[in-house]
């Protein structure tokens, strides 16, 4: 993917910026692998302008995960239940009645 493509609202697929020592991003990515979705994931300390881009869809804050989804909706800090909705993915959680 090209740089200029992964700075944008309408990702040909589910971008998440994250970073290596974000907790919420390794939970998010593993949810992901768990159920096989596509994902292109940008380390922010890594890409150049990954963070000014996080910011300028975080109201200046440097928010992560942030994923962007195709058709443009963003997802700040999901948790795994809200993932799971997104996605049409039974929780676990739920099917527990936890």
């Amino acid at each position: 993917m090209t740089t200029s493509s992964l700075f944008n609202l309408n990702p040909s697929i589910i971008t998440m910026y994250s970073a290596e020592w974000c907790s919420d991003c390794w939970r998010a990515k593993d949810f992901f692998d768990r159920h096989k979705i596509e994902y292109e994931n940008v380390d922010i300390d890594k890409v150049p302008g990954a963070t000014p881009f996080v910011k300028s869809l975080n109201n200046g804050k440097r928010i992560i995960p942030t994923i962007v989804l195709p058709n443009g909706e963003l997802l700040v800090e999901p948790s795994d239940e809200e993932l799971a909705q997104k996605f049409g993915i039974q929780s676990s959680l739920k099917s527990a009645g936890v």
